[in-house]
């Protein structure tokens, strides 16, 4: 069931950061997703960022032709891929950001910059393979012990992702929604969120689901303490409860495949770290040894192919 490939050994830091490959299937279509240049960030997790080229500028009407419509361009898969045996539901713990900064002697918000540039390649890779849903673990709860000028930091580039790519996700037909504990969160960031999954609630070539503030303890203690008001007041009976009313009732509801077929986690550890803990339970686990930044094309293709490979028996035999 798991899929572990053993660590390679690692790049120079200088040759990593100068000579690492586009990550991009569009070099033309460069918007920077989940990273723009005019985001205020803590002097603490300040880092040079090079300035776009003019090869890099995108006119409004190339951009509208490029994103035209919500069909990608036909692209063949990768060799080794069957498009039947495609997953409907991909889940990711985009795990090693803060290890990948250390390595090269660089802030924590370079960490979270490069990982952004990975989930952007991402998002488009399952756009044109026609992935239905993709769910990300952007943040989990436990993540708020973590020191409080990158949790601010954490949240200003959560609030500049939705601003700035908003409109962009429109147009590529990519529906939004975020799901997790939204009491903590800064009430502008509230309030984003909820124009941006009204905005997107009728797209439906993919589904970017963002766990932010999310714990999978969280998710089915609020779906017991929703069944057991429902209860309370007479709309729900005991013997009503099974698994499908509690499948209501959590937080992956938003979707019409809340449970994952394949679960990726990167940076070589071997747990799923209160994610989707009842949605995991015959998901498919791939285990990836690469930091977070360094996950791009050729590993999700693994992970793919890893998946394809596999039989399914839930509990049955075949």
């Amino acid at each position: 069931m798991l899929s572990l490939r053993l660590p390679i050994p690692s790049e120079s830091v200088l040759a990593s950061v100068m000579q690492r490959p586009p990550r991009f299937l569009n070099a033309r279509n460069q918007t920077h997703l989940f990273c723009s240049p005019t985001l205020s960030e803590p002097k603490a997790l300040q880092s040079s960022t090079p300035q776009a080229t003019a090869a890099d500028v995108v006119t409004r009407e190339e951009e509208e032709e490029l994103n035209d419509g919500t069909t990608p361009p036909e692209e063949e898969l990768p060799e080794g891929l069957r498009r039947e045996l495609m997953p409907k539901h991909v889940a990711v713990i985009m795990d090693g950001n803060g290890r990948w900064a250390r390595q090269r002697g660089l802030p924590p918000g370079a960490g979270h910059r490069a990982g952004v540039e990975s989930l952007k390649a991402l998002v488009e890779l399952c756009w044109r393979w026609e992935i239905r849903v993709l769910t990300v673990f952007a943040f989990s709860y436990d993540n708020w012990i973590r020191p409080k000028v990158e949790v601010e930091f954490l949240m200003s580039l959560f609030e500049n992702v939705i601003q700035s790519e908003l409109d962009k996700f429109a147009r590529e037909g990519i529906r939004i929604s975020v799901i997790g504990d939204w009491s903590r969160l800064p009430e502008s960031l509230q309030a984003l969120i909820r124009d941006a999954e009204e905005k997107t609630r009728k797209h439906s070539r993919l589904q970017l689901i963002v766990a932010v503030s999310y714990s999978g303890k969280y998710d089915v203690v609020q779906a017991c303490k929703s069944i057991a008001n429902k209860v309370k007041d007479g709309i729900v009976q005991v013997d009503d409860i099974d698994e499908g009313l509690i499948e209501q009732e959590l937080e992956t509801n938003c979707t019409e495949f809340p449970y994952p077929d394949l679960l990726i986690r990167t940076s070589g550890e071997l747990r799923v770290s209160n994610f989707l803990l009842w949605q995991l339970a015959y998901t498919e686990l791939f285990f990836a040894p690469d930091l977070w930044p360094d996950f791009g094309k050729d590993e999700f293709v693994e992970a793919l192919v890893s998946f394809q490979e596999r039989q399914r028996r839930y509990g049955g035999r075949k």
